[in-house]
């Protein structure tokens, strides 16, 4: 029996490799093994940066609220203390968000928790 290779479905798993290649340099977008190991590590670095991503959008969040704080004389250690102290259920992302965008709310917030 003769054999057999079932070459549509192989162009088509390379074809859809290159075309997610596409727009690489030089031999990373159209060398069947270069795209491939480029297609590859790039999910690996995708993977690992949604997880730093998280990372960075906490550590902005905490940098914006400390610098609003501290306007009000108050560390982000310690305004931070009081919110919890308090039982005010605001999370960094909301609380950068009120300094940034809408310094009244922030401020009403501050005074919350400064008695």
């Amino acid at each position: 029996m003769p054999r057999s290779v079932n070459s549509v479905a192989s162009r088509a798993r390379r074809k859809k490799i290159l075309k997610k290649t596409r727009g690489n340099f030089l031999s990373r977008k159209n060398v069947w093994t270069v795209a491939k190991n480029t297609y590859e590590k790039g999910l690996t670095y995708a993977y690992r940066d949604r997880k730093a991503k998280k990372r960075n959008f906490r550590a902005l969040w905490i940098q914006r609220i400390n610098a609003a704080a501290r306007q009000y004389g108050i560390t982000y250690s310690q305004f931070m203390g009081r919110l919890a102290k308090n039982n005010i259920g605001l999370n960094r992302k909301v609380l950068a968000d009120l300094a940034m965008n809408n310094p009244q709310a922030f401020e009403a917030v501050i005074k919350s928790v400064a008695k």
